[in-house]
């Protein structure tokens, strides 16, 4: 939901290029927290686990990610990034549908409620991922781990609608949310906003941009003058470490 990730939209400013390159570290560009034991994407909760090659899935949320930095064919980062825009403009389509509309309203087994918004969504990018990468895994908000093989060097992970309870409430606070994980280390991430229509696409060893401009936060060199946006605590309690 959109509560566990609203800073990284309302923090993100139009400024210049830092002269620091390393203020564009990966880990402030995707839309991840890590911590030394988990993984967060969206509602999607990683175990994290050090002598694992592969991403694996047991059968159920538990997923095991391995956290060596190893290497991958960076010629492939276009590709990846193109069908990753796609994925997004295909959920988008989506989504913008039944935005404002009516439509039913379901709980899941966590009481988080889903819409055919949520479904439908997912599964325009499934169809996507199934014909441009038929090796690669895809774990799913609403579906769960698709994949032929207990296990994937790449692994697309989706969220079509992170924040469903704004989606539902006719708010355009929430956003899709799309990551590629090679041998469990995020090399692309998505966070797209289909109502605003607003996109930041954070990639391993590039700039973040916004809808195409490289962005960055604003210099701020000391602590006090510093802002931060957070959500109420009693949303983001699970988050807080």
């Amino acid at each position: 939901m959109l509560s566990h990730s609203s800073s990284r939209f309302l923090s993100l400013n139009h400024h210049p290029r830092h002269p620091n390159p390393a203020i564009y570290s990966c880990s402030f560009s995707l839309p991840f927290r890590i911590s030394h034991s988990t993984l967060k994407f969206g509602a999607i909760d990683f175990k994290m686990s050090s002598t694992n090659s592969t991403v694996s899935c047991n059968g159920n949320s538990n997923v095991d990610i391995q956290t060596m930095d190893l290497g991958f064919d960076h010629l492939d980062l276009d590709r990846y990034v193109d069908v990753g825009n796609k994925l997004a403009d295909a959920a988008g389509e989506v989504i913008r549908k039944y935005f404002r509309k009516s439509f039913d309203i379901l709980d899941k087994e966590d009481l988080s409620p889903v819409t055919i918004a949520d479904q439908a969504a997912e599964e325009s990018m499934v169809k996507i991922l199934e014909e441009n990468f038929p090796s690669h895994a895809i774990f799913g908000e609403e579906s769960g781990w698709r994949c032929k093989e207990n296990f994937a060097d790449y692994v697309w992970v989706l969220d079509p609608i992170d924040g469903t309870k704004s989606f539902i409430t006719g708010k355009p606070l929430f956003g899709t949310l799309i990551a590629l994980l090679h041998k469990g280390r995020p090399i692309l991430g998505i966070i797209d906003q289909p109502v605003l229509r607003e996109r930041w696409i954070g990639i391993s060893g590039r700039r973040t941009t916004l809808n195409g401009q490289e962005i960055s936060t604003r210099s701020c060199p000391q602590l006090s003058k510093a802002y931060l946006y957070v959500v109420p605590f009693y949303i983001a309690k699970n988050v807080v470490t």
